[in-house]
């Protein structure tokens, strides 16, 4: 039992943009059973980035389930970003979970953006200023919820989907200063309460692709400005050793980007 999984985070759409990645969208189905993307779709999130996003990620012929980032936040317009978003067909994941029919079992997906914080021994604590408390709050109540979404699902096989890293392995290459604004070890705690497969996120442009969480769950960087490419495709399967929880092939459509 196989199932294919194409993911890739961080398009940053905008009209300029639109119709670069659709060509590879096209040949999805002959490698992929599912799209899922990582979070900042668009520029600004406004909504009618996210209408550019509906054109370029819309009427595919396999699903495509989301996560929103945080450029998809700056311009207040969420609500609006989501409906089009749905309109499409793109499903919208925020603290919840959706279980996909796939040719080599049931997928089930469970999807938050994530919040920055840091990792262990150097994180944000939920002490002093109200403020503090507030951000911190944010972080913990993102990841029970991302938590709660992936023990809830009843599947063969689990995948986690955040825009925000959940473990500081993927975030090599980005300086350390930024690394609390770019993940949070409770996300990786999250995803380690449950039994999932490979946990996928983005944000970090210039970090790494592969890590680990401290429970042994593989971590794959899918920001386009790290995979540089369409998408990446994942393999997961109860038949598969563990090398092969990685992007498959060197050259042709699971790895094509013009």
């Amino acid at each position: 039992m196989v199932i294919r999984i194409a993911a890739v985070g961080d398009v940053h759409l905008d009209e300029d943009v639109v119709g670069r990645f659709r060509p590879a969208l096209e040949e999805l189905p002959d490698c992929a059973d599912v799209l899922l993307l990582a979070g900042d779709l668009t520029r600004h999130g406004t909504e009618a980035e996210a209408r550019c996003v509906a054109e370029e990620f819309g009427g595919l012929a396999v699903p495509v389930v989301t996560v929103l980032g945080n450029h998809d936040h700056q311009c207040d317009q969420v609500p609006q970003v989501v409906k089009v978003l749905e309109d499409a067909g793109i499903t919208v994941l925020e603290g919840n979970g959706v279980v996909l029919d796939c040719a080599g079992g049931r997928l089930g997906i469970a999807g938050v953006k994530g919040f920055g914080g840091g990792f262990a021994g150097r994180c944000a604590s939920d002490f002093g200023e109200p403020e503090m408390k507030a951000f911190v709050r944010t972080t913990n109540e993102s990841a029970e919820s991302l938590g709660a979404a992936l023990r809830s699902l009843d599947c063969d096989m689990l995948v986690a989907l955040t825009h925000y890293s959940p473990v500081p392995d993927t975030l090599v290459g980005e300086p350390l200063e930024i690394y609390p604004f770019l993940g949070s070890y409770q996300l990786g705690q999250a995803i380690d309460s449950a039994p999932t497969a490979l946990a996928l996120h983005g944000h970090a442009h210039a970090g790494t692709e592969r890590g680990t969480t401290p429970g042994g769950v593989r971590v794959r960087n899918v920001a386009h400005p790290v995979i540089k490419q369409a998408y990446s495709v994942f393999h997961v399967g109860d038949q598969l050793d563990t090398d092969q929880v990685s992007p498959i092939g060197q050259s042709g459509i699971q790895r094509s980007w013009s």
